[in-house]
């Protein structure tokens, strides 16, 4: 069995929502958390959350991409579990057997998307056409040999290197030649 868990390949996810989630904590679509709103009307963090974020459970943050790893028959029936209770707590549901089968068919979608190798990465993409939500997902493959590494790097710019006013953001990772 293969489910989905959060990861973060850098600090981005806290800056693009308003809570992101904790690496490695179950993830599901989560696209339910939109039902009660406009989406054309969302801006800023929540516009992100709903165009590309995977919910983590625990913390009922975003993560912009999640993990295929293995899992048990145990790690499933806790997933239902904690989605249940955060749908009675956080979203209302009106009592544990009502929250226990959404949250079954949420896990159950969110198991299709583990078709892939394990450790794959999955994105999401969500739109609004015609009053209708659709979600895309896609499988971000590494090079073999290639580990998962940070999404960005940040460089160092030394105090003496001064810009021309031409700048051209190929050359920021060049070395400065000799003057």
């Amino acid at each position: 069995m293969k489910l989905l868990r959060t990861i973060a390949l850098d600090p981005s996810d806290t800056f693009v929502f308003d809570v992101a989630a904790e690496p490695g904590e179950w993830a599901v679509s989560g696209v339910f958390r939109f039902w009660d709103c406009d989406p054309a009307k969302l801006e800023g963090k929540a516009r992100a959350a709903f165009r590309g974020g995977f919910l983590g459970v625990q913390s009922w943050g975003w993560s912009t991409l999640a993990q295929i790893v293995p899992a048990t028959e145990d790690d499933y029936r806790n997933l239902v579990d904690l989605l249940a209770g955060q749908l009675v707590d956080r979203f209302g549901a009106p009592d544990m057997a009502i929250a226990k089968s959404a949250a079954e068919e949420e896990v159950a979608f969110s198991q299709s998307l583990c078709s892939h190798p394990i450790s794959s990465l999955v994105a999401v993409h969500r739109a609004v056409s015609d009053g209708e939500v659709s979600e895309s997902f896609r499988r971000l493959q590494l090079r073999e040999g290639q580990g998962h590494g940070k999404a960005f790097s940040f460089m160092e710019m030394e105090d003496d290197i001064e810009p021309d006013g031409n700048l051209k953001l190929v050359d920021l990772g060049r070395r400065p030649t000799a003057r």
